[in-house]
């Protein structure tokens, strides 16, 4: 018997194709399955695990050179606005200090002085138009004299000699006269001239009081900064001060972070900006905590530019051979502020973000219709209002009965109106 017609070709498996079936079916059932997924969800959501904590690292730097005689603050304490954190030498600015309040003080009285002058050269005007009225009188007496001779000469009734003294005293007169003239246009001129360097202005207001008052108020700034303040409440990181240490305007001592205000810079592919918005919400999770904490947040703006332009070597793609690089620009993402005091985090943490571009109206680039958020500080105002209190403590005390106003000093339109009618008149 023929060996093919005793084993005949078995006949395929049902099982196994049946499987198979079943395998590619459920294939398929679970690619269009995430490809309704990815056209109804994922493909709303932009994602990158790119992105980190950033915040302001605030440094403090001394105002004014010195020796270092105390600290007050070391890595990771937690300082307020205002506190001081490292004090410098003060002999000093307190030596410099004492030169200017005494040069102010003399100032001050020399320009009380100066309205003095005023009423002294008032009265010296009242005297000398005194004396001319007397000279005057005189000169008219004695014309009346020669008036009343002059006839009687011829007669012979007066004297040639009586006459010729009559008349040398008359001489005499008017150079009394004209000098007592003369007297009165000098004191009136060495009036207007005083007046020049007091009139419509008060002592505190005066030029010299003013620059005086100027290098008090820097000596008085720069005596405070010998106490190096915290500009905000943060964290201290980064301290490199060490007691006796001598240190130069501008030297980076330490750093202080506000933790409170931090935000999230996510690198995002230029493949990725399509569909991003400002406004858009955002979904965070830290490798710190992992995914059970989820931050949220919104975009807060897109980068002007990508990561290598702004390098400190940036690619010269115009030279040698070239492979493109996928370019990555930075997203800033705000966080919300409960969440951060929560969960605090700290500045260069991996984070992972998820950004909903389900809605696209919004806009690509900062318009300027919303202001930007002011970053300021008034620890360094309270310096300037002590020091304008200090000096206008120390101009009162100087200014005679703490006054040191016009109203209490004489004042060039309190000079007698007469002296100044003729001066106005001459």
């Amino acid at each position: 018997m023929n060996a093919t017609t005793d084993n005949p070709t078995p006949q395929g498996n049902p099982a196994r194709k049946k499987a198979l079936t079943a395998v590619t079916a459920a294939v398929l059932v679970a690619g269009l399955g995430y490809g309704a997924y990815w056209a109804l969800v994922l493909n709303h959501f932009e994602t990158t695990d790119n992105a980190y904590v950033q915040g302001n690292l605030v440094q403090v730097t001394p105002q004014v050179a010195g020796t270092v005689v105390a600290i007050n603050a070391n890595d990771n304490d937690h300082v307020k606005a205002g506190q001081w954190l490292v004090r410098l030498d003060p002999t000093d600015a307190k030596i410099a200090l004492e030169q200017a309040e005494a040069q102010l003080a003399q100032t001050v009285r020399e320009v009380r002085t100066l309205y003095a002058n005023n009423r002294t050269q008032s009265a010296q005007i009242a005297l000398r138009e005194a004396d001319l009225q007397r000279a005057q009188s005189d000169l008219q007496r004695l014309q009346d004299d020669v008036n009343r001779r002059q006839p009687l000469v011829a007669s012979g009734a007066v004297g040639q000699e009586e006459f010729k003294h009559a008349t040398a005293q008359l001489a005499a007169a008017r150079s009394n006269a004209e000098a007592a003239r003369a007297a009165v246009a000098a004191a009136r001129e060495q009036l207007a001239s005083n007046q020049s360097l007091t009139e419509g202005i008060s002592v505190d207001q005066h030029p010299n009081v003013l620059r005086a008052s100027a290098r008090v108020r820097e000596a008085f700034v720069a005596l405070k900064r010998v106490e190096l303040q915290a500009p905000v409440d943060g964290y201290v990181a980064r301290r490199n001060v060490q007691l006796g240490q001598r240190l130069q305007a501008g030297a980076p001592l330490l750093s202080v972070i506000a933790l409170d205000q931090v935000w999230v810079d996510a690198n995002f592919k230029e493949s990725q900006l399509k569909n991003l918005r400002i406004g858009q919400p955002v979904e965070l999770t830290a490798d710190v905590y992992g995914s059970k904490v989820v931050y949220h947040g919104a975009i807060e703006g897109l980068g002007a530019g990508t990561g290598a332009a702004f390098s400190l070597l940036p690619a010269q793609n115009a030279t040698g051979n070239w492979i493109k690089v996928v370019q990555r620009v930075p997203v800033r993402v705000r966080l919300e502020a409960q969440e951060l005091v929560d969960h605090p985090l700290r500045l260069g943490l991996s984070m992972e973000a998820r950004v909903d571009v389900s809605k696209t109206d919004g806009r690509m680039l900062a318009d300027g219709a919303t202001p930007p958020v002011a970053t300021e500080t008034d620890v360094f105002a309270q310096d300037n209002r002590e020091a304008d209190a200090r000096v206008q403590q120390l101009i009162a005390q100087h200014s005679g009965g703490g006054r040191g106003t016009v109203a209490s000093q004489p004042k060039a339109s309190n000079a007698p109106a007469p002296a100044a009618l003729a001066l106005a008149a001459h």
